[in-house]
């Protein structure tokens, strides 16, 4: 067929020898044209600096503009009178110490998130969050964001003010506050709006426990705890801001609206814990297991320690020294002893040894961790003296020494972030537990195994 007289050309030569050459050719020409973009792929690659290449350059830019910071802050607070340096300076630490403390929780729920990532702790299940979470690097990549923005912001402000231009200085720290808060309830879908929203949900939730409690709630909420201070500065933050008492020592009498008498400053101490307390109320409501009463009682048992200090600035000196303190100390020995009994016992479940992680490849963290029981016996000792040592915060009287409390603050930050580890340990040993003796698919998730909410009406 091919051969026939009316698949031939004029020039005598068959139309199939012609199809076939072009088809050979244009094969070529395909294979030469990949060959090529092969070469320039391999030359593009080689051109391309490797990842860690560009992680060690951003390090050292991350390094050297902290380093530059510093040292223009110094600087400008070398150039301040004497006598104001240091209210200036209480001044500067209590309108940025807020945003440095969540930086660096931001960070190190990074590394909480990483080192799931290399164990077989599925947080994403415990947390019952979809695959578009977040992960270690994209939190990582927000730290790093922050940690740029917010020492900038510190040091314009402490430059400017040392210049003599107080009413720039003065709107440094409220343009930082309305940023933050405008990328966090931005409604486009920028800026992680999903993961944004969840946390603004769950935010909601804990102040509202009008729902079945699940296990995000609760745990952001013990979070909550540990930033207490950060949350009572930020009031206080917000309230200079909102009278017009940024750079000025105006709020530094202590009969000011936003003294350091303020009875918001103790009101604002306790809500994490009212906040917590209601959700364990809420979960003996939906459960009626008396263990939740008992957690409730721990919580409740901040509220004197709280009170009982603010109470120094409306009585008798007198009177505080004998009766008023006392009670103070016996609370904060109650609440600190009540709160390590039941970090080990019930969020950690230490009552024996367990191993804290089973990582499915070896790496420092497996190396340093696994199996270890010097781990436990750490945290053991660490958390019984950090919750100790967290009553000097949760003191309205003791917090002028605004260095000592930012010690005690980063210190509980510390707690907090080696309980996560133990508390999302024993979670996930309580799911792997349940799997092993019931299908996957009939497993509940926290929400559910405390009552599902269309069961039942508020």
């Amino acid at each position: 067929m091919f051969e026939s007289p009316q698949l031939r050309k004029p020039g005598g030569k068959s139309v199939s020898t012609d199809i076939a050459f072009k088809k050979i050719f244009c094969f070529r020409l395909v294979l030469g044209d990949m060959k090529v973009t092969n070469s320039i792929m391999h030359t593009t690659a080689a051109i391309m600096p490797s990842p860690l290449f560009l992680w060690r350059l951003q390090v050292l830019f991350f390094l050297a503009w902290g380093f530059t910071c510093c040292k223009i802050g110094w600087d400008s607070v070398m150039r301040m009178n004497a006598d104001l340096r240091d209210l200036f300076l209480y001044e500067a630490f209590l309108y940025y110490n807020p945003l440095l403390l969540l930086t660096m929780m931001v960070w190190l729920w990074g590394v909480c998130l990483w080192v799931f990532s290399e164990s077989t702790v599925n947080y994403a299940r415990i947390f019952d969050l979809d695959q578009n979470h977040l992960t270690h690097r994209e939190i990582w990549k927000c730290s790093i964001w922050t940690t740029i923005i917010v020492p900038t912001s510190m040091t314009a402000y402490l430059y400017l003010y040392s210049h003599g231009e107080v009413a720039l200085a003065a709107s440094q720290p409220v343009i930082l506050y309305i940023a933050f808060a405008l990328v966090l309830v931005f409604p486009f879908d920028i800026f992680y709006l999903p993961s944004r929203y969840f946390f603004l949900r769950t935010l909601w939730r804990i102040a509202f426990p009008l729902q079945p409690i699940s296990f995000p709630d609760f745990f952001l909420a013990d979070i909550l705890t540990s930033m207490a201070k950060v949350f009572s500065d930020l009031e206080r933050s917000v309230c200079r801001m909102v009278h017009s008492q940024v750079a000025t020592i105006a709020w530094f009498e202590a009969d000011s609206v936003c003294g350091s008498h303020s009875v918001a400053i103790p009101v604002v101490l306790v809500i994490p814990y009212i906040w917590r307390l209601m959700q364990c109320l809420r979960q003996y409501k939906d459960t009626k297991e008396k263990m939740t009463l008992l957690n409730a009682l721990k919580y409740s048992t901040a509220v004197p320690v709280i009170f009982l200090s603010a109470l120094k600035y409306h009585v008798l000196p007198d009177r505080w020294t004998y009766v008023y303190r006392r009670l103070w100390l016996f609370s904060s020995f109650v609440n600190s002893l009540y709160s390590f009994y039941w970090d080990v016992t019930r969020d950690w479940d230490l009552s024996v040894f367990t191993r804290i992680f089973k990582f499915n490849k070896p790496n420092c963290c497996s190396n340093l961790l696994y199996g270890r029981q010097w781990v436990y016996f750490w945290v053991l000792g660490s958390n019984l003296v950090l919750r100790c040592t967290w009553t000097y915060k949760l003191s309205a009287h003791l917090r002028h020494n605004y260095l000592t409390v930012f010690t005690v603050t980063t210190l509980e930050m510390l707690r907090r972030f080696q309980w996560i580890f133990f508390r999302v340990e024993n979670e996930w040993n309580k799911i792997t537990k349940s799997s092993s003796q019931i299908p996957m698919a009939d497993i509940p998730r926290e929400d559910e195994k405390l009552l599902d909410s269309t069961n039942h009406s508020l």
